[in-house]
């Protein structure tokens, strides 16, 4: 056996060090771990784009998973009257620098997929997917979840249908509980 072995042009030494460094939390998970806690949350959904918006509240715990690479998310709320729960998981991506999102709710059995930057304010993360809605058909999301300030999060939601036209779904403060 090779003292040293090659695997694309780099020794084993110095793929285990990058390996290393692009497993290591920066900047961007510092950020994530501003969200970290219980949260109450205010949610407005909208409907229609010409319809006052459906207000809901809820409960958010937070935790960075995986030694501070990950931001686990539990949502605990009302959608319409009927208990919505949510999961998700909200990481940065050192090889690819972006950031990386899954969500999975109780209103489906599908995981969506987001990936984004941080915006020029360095507080904001805004991240896109795509969805087939079964009524609807194929959609585009933009997600954008700020930093307020270490008691206070936002996030919003906008979606793009067929008709190539934005619409804001959903808007959630979450207030740090006390």
């Amino acid at each position: 056996m090779a003292a040293e072995a090659k695997q694309g042009g780099m020794d084993m030494q110095t793929m285990m060090e990058t390996y290393k460094k692009l497993a290591t939390p920066g900047a961007p998970h510092r950020l994530l771990a501003r969200m970290e806690g219980s949260w109450d949350a205010r949610i407005k959904s909208w409907m229609e784009p010409d319809q006052p918006p459906v207000e809901s509240v809820g409960i958010c715990e937070q935790k960075m998973v995986l030694d501070g690479r990950f931001l686990q998310q539990e949502f605990r709320g009302k959608m319409m009257e009927s208990p919505f729960n949510g999961i998700g998981f909200m990481g940065y991506d050192n090889n690819s620098k972006k950031f990386v999102s899954t969500w999975m709710d109780t209103m489906g059995t599908g995981i969506y997929l987001f990936e984004g930057d941080l915006g020029e304010d360095e507080r904001s993360i805004i991240q896109t997917s795509s969805y087939n809605d079964p009524i609807q058909g194929p959609m585009n999301w933009r997600s954008v979840t700020r930093v307020v300030d270490n008691d206070t999060w936002a996030m919003q939601m906008f979606s793009t249908g067929t008709g190539g036209k934005e619409m804001k779904m959903m808007e959630g403060v979450y207030s740090r509980k006390k």
